[in-house]
């Protein structure tokens, strides 16, 4: 993508205005040339001819027109000591000008046509007839020539590179907005699918069961009660979906306010006290930050539900100035602390996918979850 372009590059772009007053100027000296020597004549029409050529070639063959252009201000020079008039210098002076300016020739070969149109001006004044210091003269102007152009070519080529790089920083730009697409919709894709697996597993178990007490046993009580099990499954997994989806989407006040919550439904679905505070100053988190700890916390509290049935947790968030911390802690059976495991791996992903880690063990008698993330 290009950058804008102003309004008179827009209604002649600067190459094509050189171009044509380089063509009008090749033009009137031709015409105005008053020249008797046929063989003079001659390199001044090889040379207009290499300049329509390399007026032909400089947008789609930029290195064969600046060859055509190089030789176009050398064919000139060969008759400055012939020329009965300045034709010859000005033919030479100004394809010599526009090749110095070029940007496709390496400027060890503007040197080089400069230093042969230069050496020609000098070697050839004993048959023009006039004094040595007018040939040196005729060479120093072509270096000053040389010189100017090639200060314009360092101006040209620092504005191509310069939009080389505009470009090549867009596409990065717009690879990277591509690939941070893909990761979030993976991110959210994953958050859904352990919600939804989860759930809708349990609630699959809980279906089989009852098909299993009405088709074997016939017990319809507990049949009745499984089936009364399965809507609340899936009246929780409902409501764990649309916790994900919201903070994915950012709509919940603040991460705080969703842990108290999910510490006031673990009050009331295992009737077991949760000690939630945060400490800190809060402040507002990425969606990948605030899930990923929600997650934890989470699974943290069922795990204590599972394995810690009525028993107190202990759950706190610390605002630090390059981290959030998330500790739940709850006290365990001895035989249970010492099987380890309860889901380590599920939140160690979730919040290896924020750039957090998660440390975990038995302590004095109760089980530790610390999750932290840098934000």
């Amino acid at each position: 993508m290009k950058g804008k372009r102003s309004l008179p590059d827009t209604i002649a772009p600067g190459w094509l205005v050189v171009q044509v007053f380089g063509t009008l100027f090749v033009t009137a000296t031709l015409v105005t040339a008053r020249e008797s020597t046929p063989w003079v004549w001659g390199l001044y029409g090889l040379g207009a001819g290499c300049w329509l050529l390399f007026m032909a070639l400089d947008r789609s063959r930029p290195g064969l027109a600046a060859a055509s252009l190089g030789a176009a201000a050398l064919l000139p020079a060969v008759a400055l000591g012939a020329a009965e008039d300045s034709s010859a210098l000005l033919l030479t002076a100004i394809n010599l000008a526009r090749f110095a300016a070029l940007s496709a020739p390496p400027v060890a070969a503007i040197m080089a046509v400069s230093a042969g149109t230069m050496a020609l001006a000098v070697l050839t004044w004993p048959i023009s007839g006039e004094p040595p210091a007018d040939a040196f003269g005729h060479a120093t102007l072509l270096l000053a020539i040389t010189l100017i152009g090639v200060n314009h070519r360092q101006h040209v080529v620092r504005r191509e590179q310069a939009e080389q790089l505009l470009e090549q920083t867009r596409l990065a730009q717009a690879e990277q907005a591509r690939a941070a697409t893909l990761d979030e919709r993976t991110r959210i894709a994953r958050e859904i699918h352990d919600v939804l697996a989860h759930s809708l597993g349990a609630l699959g178990v809980q279906l089989e069961l009852a098909e299993a007490m009405l088709a074997e046993k016939g017990d319809v009580a507990t049949a009745l009660a499984t089936v009364r099990r399965s809507r609340g499954l899936a009246a929780d997994g409902l409501a764990e979906a649309r916790n994900a989806v919201a903070a994915l989407r950012q709509d919940i006040p603040s991460l705080a306010g969703a842990l108290a919550a999910l510490a006031e439904v673990h009050r009331r679905d295992h009737r077991a006290p949760v000690d939630f505070h945060a400490d800190g100053v809060p402040r507002g988190l990425s969606s990948a930050a605030t899930v990923s700890l929600l997650g934890t916390a989470r699974e943290a509290l069922t795990n204590a539900a599972k394995h810690a049935p009525d028993a107190p947790v202990s759950m706190t968030l610390d605002f630090t100035a390059d981290m959030v911390r998330l500790r739940v802690r709850n006290p365990l059976r001895a035989e249970v602390a010492a099987e380890g495991g309860f889901g380590l791996t599920g939140m160690r992903e979730r919040l290896a996918l924020a750039g957090g880690t998660l440390r975990s063990g038995h302590q004095d008698g109760s089980w530790h979850v610390t999750a932290e993330v840098p934000e």
